[in-house]
């Protein structure tokens, strides 16, 4: 089901089981869409009542009212709330990829009874010393080279080896979609990013949470098995041969881990990724499409 154009909301679609059935909500990364979670949507729409969202500036999320001249958690978490809110979606499981974890780390914060079980893909709780200093000249970059260069230049950093193309051909895809004008809002978040993953990591979690790291994630893999170690209702399950993006890069191992982890069965500490990811470029943009 598509949503009518609204400017107030954030476009969304739901998809899957029927009224009745539990709901799981999905938070994507910056730079990707609803098209970010395509290999999920069939495999979560047997037994799940799917709702897909395009954050604020991302998909068809465009011209949000009210407009800002920079963005905070607050504003993108209430974005998400304010759709469940009108679909009176009161009790949810939530899956998220990327810097979708820390957007979900806040709405945790605003509205913990809202969520019964959490997905972590890629899941964010720090940055190293190089992702920080990137990422604090991005803006400063920006003015001087195309924003898409910069986004290039960042998931070649974030995924850098040749398994992990498929990931980066997808997410420069989707964020051909911005504007120079809506990144650098984006890029703003910088600001209370680290402040909120201090914040959240002090917190203790009391809902079960599965994070889901691939062993080659070397920017976010160290952080994500510090905060499982802290917390005791946190699981961490590596898919070995993976990068930052598990949901796309093995997606069949991750659908399971997390089936099974929503119906409370026991995820495996790691399992070998199940896929080779395609390196020709006819093969990608097939799956990419």
């Amino acid at each position: 089901m598509n949503q009518e154009l609204n400017r107030d909301l954030l476009h969304y679609e739901i998809a899957g089981a029927e009224e009745g059935a539990p709901w799981l909500v999905f938070v994507h990364g910056a730079g990707g869409s609803i098209r970010t979670w395509k290999f999920q949507i069939e495999h979560f729409s047997k037994d799940f009542r799917l709702l897909l969202l395009d954050l604020r500036d991302h998909g068809y999320s465009k011209e949000m009212t009210p407009a800002y001249t920079a963005y905070d958690f607050d504003i993108i978490a209430s974005d998400i709330l304010n759709v469940i809110d009108e679909l009176n979606i009161t009790k949810a499981h939530f899956m998220s990829l990327s810097i979708g974890s820390v957007i979900l780390q806040k709405i945790d914060i605003l509205r913990p009874k809202l969520i019964d079980r959490l997905v972590m893909a890629g899941a964010i709780f720090d940055g190293s010393k190089l992702m920080y200093a990137f990422v604090h000249f991005g803006k400063l970059l920006t003015y001087i080279l195309p924003f898409r260069v910069f986004y290039s230049l960042f998931s070649f950093i974030v995924l850098p080896r040749k398994n992990h193309r498929l990931s980066r051909y997808i997410f420069r895809k989707q964020s051909q979609r911005m504007t120079t004008v809506e990144y650098l809002k984006w890029v703003h978040l910088y600001k209370p990013f680290f402040k909120l993953i201090k914040e959240y990591f002090k917190r203790d979690l009391t809902r079960p949470c599965l994070i889901v790291m691939g062993d080659q994630d070397h920017i976010f893999l160290s952080s994500a098995k510090k905060f499982t170690s802290y917390q005791n209702n946190a699981v961490l399950s590596l898919i070995k041969g993976c990068g930052h993006v598990v949901s796309i890069e093995s997606p069949k191992i991750f659908n399971q881990m997390a089936s099974d982890f929503f119906n409370g069965l026991d995820t495996p500490p790691s399992v070998q990724a199940d896929q080779p990811i395609p390196y020709k470029w006819r093969d990608l943009k097939a799956l990419g499409s």
